[in-house]
């Protein structure tokens, strides 16, 4: 688990279905598809407190992994996993059968943060928050899993369903008129992102392709006389999959967000 300095403060938009004079439009070709359907061999440690929530860190999400729709039910991940960030907010469907306290019954897990050094020693590694090690045992053996310590376990990737949840921009508080930096949650679908573009409402249809900063945050410097509101379109890896938010970021919001 990789720990980044504490950015408490920013700025939080959840993207409704229905909200006004905003819409979401979602492209759902492959949202409902099988990424693979295979179990494949992966290695499992847990890491904090025994029942605790783990961290959000290298991916940005901090302690929101504690919340709907985590619920502690996280994971941070080898490179294989992690993938420089770019894995973040994938969800794979995991269980282990092979230790006599597991209880074989898959649950499923997000990665929100990097397994680094040691864990690169195997090909997948998935290293847990205490609460998602202890889901994998039969009821009341949780405790004598987790002294198992390291654990082989089966994996597959899987779409994200999150119930309830809205899309969700957490603003960098470093953002201002000329630059523009955010973390993206809860995304349901593939969960992970290849592609992040803004839309000023007085570009004429330009998109503006923003740079991945670090883990799930991104970054683009606005050209003087960008306007708002923006819209986002976000283009996921696994199956190239758009979502576009209209008018995310409200008239105003660059200049808003510097309080923060």
């Amino acid at each position: 688990m990789f720990i980044y300095p504490n950015y408490c403060c920013f700025f939080i938009l959840a993207i409704f279905v229905v909200l006004s004079d905003y819409c979401l439009c979602i492209n759902v070709k492959s949202f409902n598809a099988s990424l693979n359907g295979a179990f494949l061999p992966a290695v499992a440690t847990w890491y904090g407190e025994p029942t605790g929530a783990g961290s959000g860190g290298a991916c940005g999400f901090a302690d929101d992994v504690a919340n709907p729709p985590y619920y502690g039910l996280i994971s941070a991940g080898n490179n294989n996993l992690f993938k420089s960030g770019k894995g973040c907010g994938s969800c794979y469907q995991v269980k282990c059968t092979e230790h006599p306290s597991c209880s074989g019954d898959p649950i499923i897990v997000t990665i929100t943060d990097e397994c680094p050094g040691t864990c690169n020693n195997d090909a997948v590694h998935f290293d847990f928050s205490g609460k998602a090690f202890g889901s994998l045992a039969k009821s009341g053996q949780a405790n004598t899993l987790r002294q198992a310590g390291r654990i082989n376990i089966q994996y597959q990737r899987v779409q994200c369903h999150y119930k309830s949840t809205s899309l969700t921009f957490k603003i960098d508080s470093g953002s201002n008129p000329n630059y523009l930096a955010f973390s993206i949650e809860d995304m349901n679908g593939d969960g992970d992102l290849g592609l992040v573009e803004i839309l000023p409402s007085n570009s004429r249809g330009s998109w503006l392709a923003m740079e991945q900063s670090w883990g799930a945050t991104w970054k683009v410097g606005l050209p003087t006389g960008t306007k708002g509101p923006y819209s986002m379109r976000l283009t996921t890896i696994e199956s190239k999959t758009s979502i576009v938010a209209y008018k995310a970021i409200p008239v105003g919001q660059a200049s808003q967000i510097l309080s923060f």
